[in-house]
């Protein structure tokens, strides 16, 4: 199937990703632009996993002050170099993840971030829910409780307030496919009046 330029620009629009990889995405895909995202989604991981050991060296401090003047939140999201720590998409994205964290309020960046006494604190108040229910079944129901408790707690488990449609981990792993070198949120902070 011949894939036109429109259909290229058009993918490259929507995701920002280069025109070769939104090219091959929707060769792929057949042209089809929902599957060429998915592609590209599973692709951006792929990438991600790949490029998650390496050295981060560079970043970008992005801040957000609401104008309200009453909240503000500062992020240092960290690359492995200046020539993408200076990219303007770069500093937009951590602009962008500082306007959510100073939304949103998150307590921890990751899921690994997470004392082994707040998950057992919250284990104990989900216990008394699994009584009663297929012993088979208790694992899966506290994960499924866990993770929707601490989802709103933590930054790249949120759903992006600008998109609901992308989380801020997969908005982090867009940018490590985009930049192609390892990218990562390394410090959150926030302060407000109330």
């Amino acid at each position: 199937m011949e894939i036109s330029s429109a259909q290229i620009k058009e993918l490259r629009d929507s995701t920002g990703i280069s025109v070769m990889q939104c090219k091959k995405a929707l060769e792929e895909a057949e042209g089809d632009m929902e599957k060429a995202i998915i592609i590209l989604k599973k692709k951006r991981s792929e990438a991600a996993d790949k490029k998650s050991d390496r050295e981060l060296g560079a970043g970008a401090v992005g801040t957000y002050v609401h104008n309200t003047n009453e909240v503000a939140a500062m992020v240092l999201l960290a690359s492995e170099t200046d020539f993408v720590s200076k990219n303007e998409e770069f500093i937009a994205l951590a602009k962008e993840i500082a306007m959510h964290v100073a939304a949103t309020n998150p307590t921890y960046i990751t899921k690994e971030e997470i004392p082994a006494e707040a998950i057992e604190k919250a284990k104990e108040v989900f216990a008394p829910e699994l009584e009663g229910k297929p012993e088979e079944m208790k694992e899966k129901i506290m994960e499924g409780k866990l993770a929707s408790y601490f989802k709103d707690q933590v930054l790249s488990e949120q759903d992006f307030i600008k998109n609901p449609d992308t989380t801020i981990g997969e908005m982090v792993t867009g940018a490590v496919q985009k930049f192609g070198e390892n990218v990562s949120i390394a410090q959150i902070s926030r302060v407000s009046v109330k």
